[in-house]
């Protein structure tokens, strides 16, 4: 019976001992686990910040595409009505060259630039 006794006790505290340490095993399983969520985040910000930065200057890019893309449509349409349409071309000549028919009033307007 004694001896049953003192198995019996071994037998607890050798059991809580296994309890323990599964706990702590868990511990330092759920520690690393969030240690390396922190690292995986750490190195995730900085490139995020680079693709904001990033995508801001491909708006930036594209917007200046237009702006481009608008003023040779516009050049273009200009140089066609210069060689296909000659009363735009004598209008055209007429103001760069300040010429004016007798009797006719000519108001200019000042392009803010």
């Amino acid at each position: 019976m004694v001896r049953k006794r003192i198995e019996a006790a071994k037998l607890t505290r050798l059991e809580a001992r296994t309890r323990m340490i599964r706990g702590a095993g868990r511990l330092v399983f759920i520690a690393f686990g969030v240690a390396l969520g922190f690292v995986v985040l750490a190195t995730a910000v900085p490139q995020k910040r680079e693709l904001d930065k990033l995508e801001t200057r491909l708006i930036q890019a594209q917007e200046r595409e237009k702006l481009a893309t608008a003023q040779r449509q516009q050049r273009s349409i200009e140089l066609r009505a210069l060689r296909e349409d000659p009363a735009y071309l004598e209008i055209h000549a007429r103001d760069r060259l300040d010429y004016y028919r007798e009797g006719e009033r000519i108001l200019r307007f000042r392009r803010d630039r």
